[in-house]
């Protein structure tokens, strides 16, 4: 019976979200690029029926932030028959030792987090190695540290036009998507739009005055839990959205899965119950807010 209550409940959840995705995009400004926001269901810590559930109302998109959690989740065979389709994001930190393990995952659709050009190398030449004859290239995104935090990862902002320089000559078998940052937890929203996602926005304006790149063709992943209807509002093409989808997370004692974690603030309790209000407030703000 858990296990029919458990979907059900994440069946209405990821509906509410899907909800909520489409009507912050409708808010966003016309001066923006009328990319669909696509929304990542991030599932750490979280057992494969979730997963399968969420699949089975449609979501696509799923984030893992270990790359062992997701070696085991993506290879699961419950996963591999019933969700043939799905793609895989990684949005953890990647330290250079793990890079072909996770590059052999099945699936894998997307790391968000490329913080260094060193570790642009070491992706590129692994996965010339791993696609052998095939010319399919590798979706990246640059992270950037947008909020200065040393318990964060991610490139300097100052550091960001020459490192996508780099990817885009020097990386054959990589394609560079976009951007990523995760930002400072706990931004009132009242205050104001979120400053270091305009940071990431006006950090693509410069990659893309540089290398004559469209707009709409870099993507921005920016928002979670908390303030994904903000990050859509003032440009996110890519939000990471778990608890509000698959309930707080419950991290074992065993460290088996998270080797070397970045240290992180605890999740937020209960953001279902007050990101809404915020961002209601933070729209009211927005319909006097230009992006450039």
């Amino acid at each position: 019976m858990w296990k029919v209550a458990m979907s059900e409940e994440v069946g209405k959840a990821l509906q509410s979200v899907v909800e909520r995705v489409n009507q912050a995009a409708a808010r966003r400004p016309k001066t923006l690029p009328a990319v669909p926001p696509r929304l990542v269901a991030v599932s750490k810590t979280k057992p494969p029926d979730m997963v399968v559930k969420a699949y089975s109302q449609g979501q696509r998109n799923f984030g893992e932030n270990y790359v062992n959690e997701l070696v085991d989740k993506a290879s699961d065979p419950v996963i591999l028959e019933s969700c043939p389709e799905i793609k895989w994001h990684f949005i953890g930190h990647l330290q250079k030792n793990n890079v072909n393990k996770l590059l052999g995952v099945p699936n894998l659709f997307l790391v968000e987090t490329v913080d260094s050009a060193k570790l642009a190398d070491r992706v590129n030449s692994s996965w010339q190695r791993i696609r052998g004859g095939s010319t399919q290239r590798l979706k990246i995104m640059v992270q950037i540290n947008t909020s200065g935090e040393p318990s964060k990862h991610g490139l300097p902002p100052e550091e960001t036009v020459n490192t996508v320089k780099h990817i885009v000559s020097e990386c054959s078998a990589l394609h560079f998507s976009g951007l990523m940052t995760i930002g400072r937890y706990g931004y009132d929203l009242t205050l104001g739009p979120n400053p270091d996602f305009q940071m990431l926005l006006s950090r693509r304006q410069e990659v893309c005055d540089s290398l004559k790149l469209p707009l709409e063709d870099v993507e921005l992943s920016m928002g979670m839990s908390t303030d994904f209807e903000h990050a859509i509002e003032v440009g996110s093409t890519n939000v990471r959205v778990g608890s509000v989808i698959f309930g707080n997370r419950e991290y074992p004692n065993s460290a088996a899965n998270t080797p070397n974690p970045s240290p992180a603030p605890s999740p937020a309790p209960s953001p279902e119950k007050t990101s809404k209000q915020v961002s209601e407030e933070a729209a009211k703000k927005m319909t006097h807010l230009t992006v450039s």
